[in-house]
């Protein structure tokens, strides 16, 4: 069971790039909890793959050396859905109903999201350094957090100067 939720179903099995096809998933899944219950239902799930992700890491990185795995995508999961709450908020905010969630939104959130992870910029770099099992998600958590500041901001940007 480990092995399942840290892999995210075995997303993270998959190459190359087990951390942008582990965000892929996240994506469509995030999309899918969106249209299912809006933006408190996908907050509600971020939470708890948050506290998923910091149970189920240790437990599967039990005696190995390094806990940080390429396989592990709990971690992708949890700061993509993060990422993805900026747009989700915004849209439900604005009252649009909750079978609409536009790509510019989440396409932003992915593409920001990828861009921070593997950059590592200033706290996610220092998460990352930690090399613990702690690390292996407060690094995503924070490339997530920056992914949806990055997507407001641009989501600003467009619809305050090019509309």
């Amino acid at each position: 069971m480990d092995r399942l939720l840290a892999t995210w179903f075995y997303a993270g099995l998959l190459r190359p790039g087990p951390g942008t096809w582990g965000s892929a998933v996240a994506v469509a899944m995030g999309v899918l909890l969106h249209r299912a219950g809006h933006f408190p239902l996908l907050a509600l799930a971020t939470g708890l793959v948050i506290l998923l992700g910091f149970w189920v890491v240790p437990r599967y990185t039990a005696g190995m050396t390094d806990p940080d795995r390429s396989e592990i995508v709990i971690d992708e999961v949890a700061g993509q859905w993060l990422a993805l709450m900026a747009p989700s908020f915004g849209f439900w905010s604005a009252g649009l109903p909750a079978d609409s969630f536009p790509y510019p939104g989440w396409v932003a959130a992915f593409l920001f999201f990828r861009l921070f992870d593997i950059w590592k910029p200033w706290l996610v770099g220092r998460a990352d350094r930690r090399h613990d099992t702690a690390g292996v998600m407060l690094d995503d958590l924070w490339a997530g957090i920056f992914a949806a500041l990055a997507t407001m901001a641009a989501a600003a940007v467009a619809h305050g100067v090019l509309m």
